[in-house]
């Protein structure tokens, strides 16, 4: 990321240079370079400015998946997944705590709690790791929950609802059933680009260790990842060692979200309204039927959910800023329009271009992007390109960033077709988000 931020800044002040000598202005209208100047001010402004409007909506939605999670809710979701994943990983034992880890890594994303899934996601790789019999070497397993990791089913992304809010969308949570689609295709892609690559990547029959892999640490991430090392431990044995539901009852759980896909495109407009108060209830009620404290909890995530608003400040001002001084030099024109002009023939305008290419590459990039966009008074959040883009940093995950922390928490080096298969799943995410945009919102 700091090699594209600085990428970025560089390229629009070479191009508003070269503009500045180049083009002689109007009279009374401004220089390339004044263009510039405000670009970048405004940006930075409109980041702090949007930061807290996002402060209250996701201290809402944090609030609500903490009670949620409270009531246990990450752990039923984990017993229905239960069947299918001991299928899907046939080289880890069922009672393994890598199973369990991997159940409630995949259940956390399931709900949107990014935060909550990456402690149990690198639980889980530690975990895998010590079935590992080549040390260095991404075994299949790895490989298929990076996979399935970077593209897993999503019914509630909360993080993207609470900014469209922000940003004053009249239907924050129109993407519910174009971010389920996506991920539904995605993940389907996933576990087969998985399953089929590892046939082509097969592992060495023997252990080679880096010299340096027993004497430094990991790469460090860009962003840093906190985690109470022994409660994930102990949600993550609780899993393995309890009993999964039937496998009818996982199967009549999967049958009822693939409904709400259709459920959703046909009766979309009429629902749409409904969703968030819904939400609300539902997940308080559950609360209080599960006996949880609802206020205290709610309160308390609420607090997390203001520091997590606090702490994306400075990213978005990074991205935010060297967006603007993309749009505002003309580069943003030079480079995405060629190209744009192609893929807006396949629904994926030049304007949701960018974000399609950085979302594998960068998190706080990608999300300081959909901003910037959604924010955009000539497209703003609730246009054809504003569902997209939205549908976008839903349904497709920052590939890179979870190879980097996942295996550089086990210091593997080899990754196989970990890669490819995320790559593949991220393909297939934007293809799956572009079709179902197309289909409801295009006009």
């Amino acid at each position: 990321m700091n090699v594209i931020f600085f990428a970025i800044v560089l390229v629009s002040f070479l191009i508003a240079g070269y503009r500045q000598f180049s083009v002689a202005p109007a009279a009374g209208q401004p220089t390339p370079m004044d263009l510039l100047s405000t670009g970048t001010i405004e940006a930075a402004k409109g980041s702090v400015t949007l930061a807290l409007g996002l402060i209250g909506v996701m201290a809402l939605f944090l609030g609500l998946m903490k009670v949620a999670e409270a009531g246990g809710l990450l752990t039923i979701i984990a017993r229905l997944m239960r069947p299918i994943m001991v299928r899907l990983f046939p080289d880890v034992p069922a009672e393994h705590p890598a199973m369990g880890a991997i159940i409630m890594n995949l259940s956390a994303n399931v709900m949107g709690l990014g935060n909550a899934a990456t402690p149990f996601g690198i639980r889980a790789m530690q975990e895998l790791d010590k079935l590992n019999p080549v040390k260095g070497t991404a075994t299949n397993s790895m490989a298929l929950f990076l996979a399935i990791n970077t593209s897993s089913i999503t019914v509630l992304p909360t993080g993207v609802i609470a900014l469209r809010a922000a940003a004053g969308s009249d239907d924050p949570a129109g993407i519910l059933p174009t971010t389920l689609f996506a991920t539904v295709c995605s993940t389907i892609v996933a576990i087969t680009a998985a399953k089929l690559y590892g046939r082509y990547w097969p592992a060495p029959a023997t252990a080679t260790l880096e010299p340096t892999q027993t004497e430094s640490e990991p790469d460090t991430p860009a962003e840093e990842v906190e985690t109470d090392s022994e409660a994930v431990a102990d949600a993550a044995a609780s899993v393995s060692s309890a009993e999964s539901y039937p496998m009818w009852a996982t199967i009549t759980a999967i049958l009822c979200v693939l409904a709400l896909i259709p459920l959703s495109i046909l009766y979309g407009r009429a629902i749409s309204p409904w969703i968030i108060p819904g939400l609300i209830v539902t997940l308080l009620g559950f609360g209080v039927i599960r006996r949880v404290p609802i206020y205290e909890v709610f309160v308390e995530g609420a607090k997390d959910g203001f520091q997590v608003a606090v702490r994306i400040i400075p990213y978005l001002v990074a991205i935010l800023v060297a967006v603007g001084m993309f749009r505002a030099s003309g580069a943003m024109e030079l480079v995405v329009g060629p190209l744009g002009a192609l893929t807006e023939l396949v629904g994926l305008p030049a304007e949701a271009l960018p974000m399609a290419l950085l979302r594998p590459l960068s998190g706080s990039g990608a999300y300081g992007y959909l901003s910037a966009i959604i924010q955009d008074p000539t497209i703003g959040p609730d246009s054809y390109t504003g569902f997209l883009v939205s549908t976008l940093q839903g349904s497709t995950e920052t590939t890179f960033y979870v190879l980097a922390v996942y295996f550089g928490a086990v210091q593997i080096r080899r990754i196989r077709h970990a890669l490819a298969a995320g790559l593949t799943a991220d393909f297939a995410g934007i293809v799956a988000a572009v079709f179902i945009c197309s289909l409801l919102f295009a006009i």
